[in-house]
């Protein structure tokens, strides 16, 4: 639903509307595959009237589902489905994401960040009131706290010109992907051969959408920002494996993902 996280993604609608989907409820029980950032949205038929998901309905361009269906895990994580939504228009069909049966987890709780990212866009949308508040008191996933990442020191440096497409590169440390569980496969299309620090900066919910590298590399983070990226550093270091320094002296041939 916000605006400022689908620029993130690279999309940007050409319209939006508010949209109402009757005999569906929200959930929070698709497992996002950092195990840190808990469950994430997904919707659920119920068939009762009463029920329903509210949301944005966006038009886009054709090449922008391509984009979506990548960064939204669809195959992994998601399936894409049609669906009736209800607008000031009338009834429309339009695609939404559902939680595959092998990803959905009912115990898994949405974080601050993901939540306030949502209502955000609930306001943005003017969407009702009452399920705005509904929003905020969704019971949340505790924090994570986690030391300062400091890895066992390998001595290795490494620029962008040897960064292979296996790699991937956060807050000034690369790591390799080569070997990843399944639900990670995606994400070595998304991150290998690119430094993903700014993509982070601007997935966090305080995000304008113009953070970028150079506020990393200038030491200009605010202590949330440090926090976020140091959490995912914990856990980029679980999933991958930690190989060395990056060099960023030739930072404008550098890949970077935005």
């Amino acid at each position: 639903m916000d605006f400022a996280a689908l620029r993130a993604k690279g999309v940007t609608p050409r319209a939006s509307r508010w949209g109402r989907l009757s005999g569906w409820r929200l959930r929070f029980n698709v497992e996002h595959f950092f195990r840190h950032e808990g469950g994430v949205g997904n919707v659920e038929r119920t068939g009762n009237a009463d029920d329903a998901v509210c949301g944005v309905l966006h038009v886009c361009d054709d090449a922008d589902l391509a984009a979506l269906d990548k960064l939204e895990g669809y195959g992994v994580g998601y399936d894409r489905i049609e669906v009736p939504i209800e607008t000031a228009a009338g009834t429309e069909t339009a695609f939404t994401y559902v939680g595959l049966p092998a990803y959905v987890n009912d115990t898994c709780l949405p974080t601050r960040r993901y939540i306030n990212i949502l209502v955000r866009g609930a306001r943005a949308a003017g969407l009702a009131p009452d399920y705005i508040a509904a929003l905020e008191q969704q019971t949340l996933l505790p924090p994570v706290l986690r030391p300062a990442f400091a890895p066992t020191p390998t001595g290795r440096t490494m620029s962008h010109t040897a960064l292979e497409t296996d790699h991937t590169v956060l807050a000034g440390h690369v790591f390799c992907m080569k070997e990843v569980r399944f639900a990670h496969e995606l994400a070595r299309v998304w991150f290998g051969g690119k430094d993903v620090t700014q993509f982070h900066l601007r997935r966090m919910d305080q995000s304008t959408g113009a953070e970028d590298l150079r506020s990393f590399l200038d030491g200009d983070l605010r202590p949330d920002q440090r926090d976020f990226l140091n959490v995912y550093l914990h856990a980029f270091n679980e999933e991958y494996r930690h190989i060395g320094q990056f060099d960023y002296t030739d930072l404008p041939n550098a890949k970077i993902l935005a």
